[in-house]
């Protein structure tokens, strides 16, 4: 195995503990947006399933069992607030980790998703470097929340 290999099958395992690539789950409505996104996540090595319904966002979660989900707000079917609160009920769900990212940035916004238990909050637009990061410390096990 080359060198660039054996870092590109490192960044894969960052953080699972499994010996495989994580997998994420990007609920997203905005074409553009979650090409670019699963672009960066792929080019890490990590596993994503891009759901862009929100009435489809839950099923995908139970069906991928994702190690992040990475939901946006404002969704068709259902808000993002519905599908948080849908994963942190499901007893089988509840341990997954979601990072929200969303253009709505409010104080009211944060609190709202922090009440239903999101693990991550950031706003739109963001840069890669930051998004990466981030995914790569809620990987990692980090539980600080990123403010941007």
């Amino acid at each position: 195995m080359g060198e660039e290999d054996r870092h590109r099958q490192e960044r894969a395992e960052n953080g699972t503990g499994r010996g495989e690539p994580a997998r994420l789950c990007l609920v997203e409505d905005e074409m553009a947006i979650a090409e670019a996104i699963s672009f960066l996540f792929e080019r890490e090595g990590w596993q994503v399933e891009v759901v862009t319904d929100g009435a489809a966002a839950i099923n995908a979660v139970r069906r991928v069992r994702p190690d992040i989900v990475i939901l946006d707000l404002m969704l068709p079917g259902r808000s993002g607030y519905d599908i948080l609160r849908d994963i942190k009920a499901d007893p089988t769900l509840a341990g997954t980790q979601v990072l929200m990212l969303t253009a709505r940035g409010q104080e009211r916004d944060r609190e709202r998703a922090a009440a239903l238990g999101v693990d991550r909050f950031m706003t739109k637009p963001f840069s890669n470097l930051e998004l990466v990061g981030t995914v790569r410390m809620m990987l990692e096990g980090a539980g600080e929340e990123t403010e941007g």
